[in-house]
C-alpha cells in the first residue's frame, strides 16, 4: 500500500516511520515546488505528481495551507481524505466558524470583519475583551492581536489598516475567561467506526504549544464525554476520515471549541510513546481502511517541544521511558526543532521524569518544564 501526503515537514516524516511497520510506504509532496520526495531524506523520487496521484492508494495532508489547485487535483482522484472541504476549515476561520455554528458545537462570540472600522462595531457586541486573528495562515501566535480596552482602539485599527481584509477577513472573538486549553485527538474511518484518545492538556508560551500532559489530569468521566460528544458531532457531521484534533477551552464543566486541526497534530506527538497505538499509525489505518487500533493510554505521558534550539545534552536519553524525536531542522527561532516524550506510572512519576530532564536543556527554552513537574508532582494517586 501507498500513502501520498501533501506536506514534507515532520508529520510527514512521522507517518513514514509509522507506516513501515504495517508495509505502508509513504511519499510526500513539497507543495512549494510540487515535487515528490522522501518524507526523511527530502530527496526528490524518480517519480511525477501525477505518477503518484495515480499509484498512491490514499492521499492525506499534513497540514491545511495546501495550496487550492493542488487540493482540487487530489480530490478529483476520489482518494483523498480527509476530504478537500475539512482540509480547507482547518485552513479558513471563517469556514470553521460556520461549520461550529451550523452543528451547534459551543465556541466563542465572534464576528467577521472585513474592514478596520468594524471593530468598534465588535466592541458594542462584544465587549473591550477581544483576541482578533487573521482568517487563514495565523498558528503558533502569528497574526493574531488582543484588545483589552477602548483606549487600544485607535492604535489596533492603525495596526489593521494596512492589511487587506477583503482577501482575508478577521475573526473578531470575545476573550473567554478559560481555566486550561485541552484537546481531544480522534480518529475516524470510512466506515464511521470513531476511536478516541485521552484529553490531552496544553501548556502555551508566546502563543506556542511547549508542554502537552495526557491524560489530562482532573478529568472527569464526564468531561471526557462531553469532548467525545463534540468529536463525534463534527467528525460525523464532515464525514471526517482519518485523524482530527479539536482544541477547546474548559470553563469549569463547560467545554468551548478554540480551533480544528484536520490532521495529526503537535498535542497528539505523546501517542507515539504514550498510547498502544500511535496518532500516526491510527491516521494511515483510516485512509486506507485498516482497522483503527486501540487508544488507551499506558500511563501518564508529556510531549515537550524542543522549540528554536539544538543546545542540549542527549544524556538526557538515560532518563527511563524518554524518547526524543529529532526532525533534522536547520535551527531558528520559534521553529519546532523536534519533540522529547516522556512516560511514567504516575504523575508523580511524571514529575520527578520532567524535572530531571530539566538538567538537560536549557531553561531559557522550555519555560515551561520546571513549572509543570512540580505541579505534577503534588497530583495525589
Amino acid at each position: 500500500m501507498r500513502v501520498l501526503v501533501y506536506g514534507s515537514g515532520q508529520l510527514a516524516q512521522m507517518m513514514y516511520l509509522a507506516g513501515c511497520p504495517l508495509g505502508i510506504d509513504v511519499q510526500a509532496v513539497d507543495v512549494n515546488t510540487e515535487t515528490v520526495v522522501h518524507p526523511v531524506s527530502k530527496r526528490p523520487l524518480d517519480v511525477s505528481l501525477a505518477q503518484a496521484l495515480e499509484s498512491s492508494d490514499a492521499l492525506t495532508a499534513e497540514f491545511e495551507h495546501v495550496p487550492e489547485h493542488l487540493l482540487e487535483e487530489a480530490s478529483k482522484t476520489e482518494k483523498l481524505f480527509p476530504s478537500m472541504n475539512a482540509i480547507l476549515v482547518g485552513a479558513d476561520r471563517v469556514r470553521e466558524k460556520r461549520l461550529l455554528n451550523a452543528l451547534n458545537v459551543p465556541n466563542a462570540a465572534h464576528q467577521v470583519v472585513t474592514y478596520a472600522d468594524q471593530i468598534e462595531d465588535c466592541v458594542s457586541a462584544l465587549g473591550d475583551q477581544l483576541i482578533i486573528k487573521a482568517s487563514r495562515d495565523g498558528y503558533d501566535g502569528y497574526g493574531q492581536w488582543r484588545l483589552t480596552s477602548e483606549e487600544q482602539l485607535p492604535e489596533l485599527k492603525q495596526a489593521l489598516s494596512s492589511l487587506d481584509l477583503q482577501a482575508v477577513p478577521l475573526v473578531v472573538e470575545q476573550m473567554i475567561n478559560f481555566e486550561r486549553e485541552l484537546s481531544l485527538i480522534g480518529v475516524r474511518d470510512k466506515e464511521g467506526n470513531i476511536q478516541m484518545y485521552p484529553l490531552a492538556e496544553n501548556l502555551h508560551h508566546q502563543g506556542q504549544l511547549h508542554v502537552s500532559v495526557a491524560p489530562a489530569p482532573n478529568v472527569s468521566a464526564q468531561l471526557q464525554q462531553k469532548a467525545e460528544e463534540i468529536f463525534r458531532v463534527l467528525a460525523d457531521g464532515m464525514n471526517y476520515v482519518g485523524v482530527l484534533a479539536v482544541e477547546m477551552f474548559q470553563c469549569a464543566d463547560t467545554l468551548m471549541v478554540n480551533e480544528l486541526a484536520p490532521r495529526v497534530h503537535n498535542s497528539g506527538h505523546w501517542t507515539m510513546t504514550g498510547s498502544d497505538t500511535s496518532q500516526f499509525e491510527n491516521h494511515l489505518r483510516a485512509v486506507v481502511g485498516l482497522p483503527l487500533g486501540d487508544t488507551s493510554a499506558i500511563g501518564p505521558s508529556a510531549m515537550v517541544n524542543i522549540i528554536g534550539c539544538s543546545s542540549f545534552s542527549r544524556d538526557l536519553l538515560k532518563i527511563s521511558g524518554c524518547h526524543l524525536h529529532w526532525y533534522g531542522k536547520t535551527v531558528r527561532e520559534k521553529r519546532k526543532m523536534g519533540h522529547i516524550n516522556v512516560t511514567a506510572a504516575s504523575y508523580v512519576g511524571l514529575g520527578e521524569k520532567l524535572e530531571e530532564l530539566g538538567k538537560y536543556v536549557p531553561a531559557e527554552y522550555f519555560p515551561k518544564l520546571g513549572r509543570e513537574a512540580r505541579r505534577l508532582k503534588q497530583i495525589q494517586p
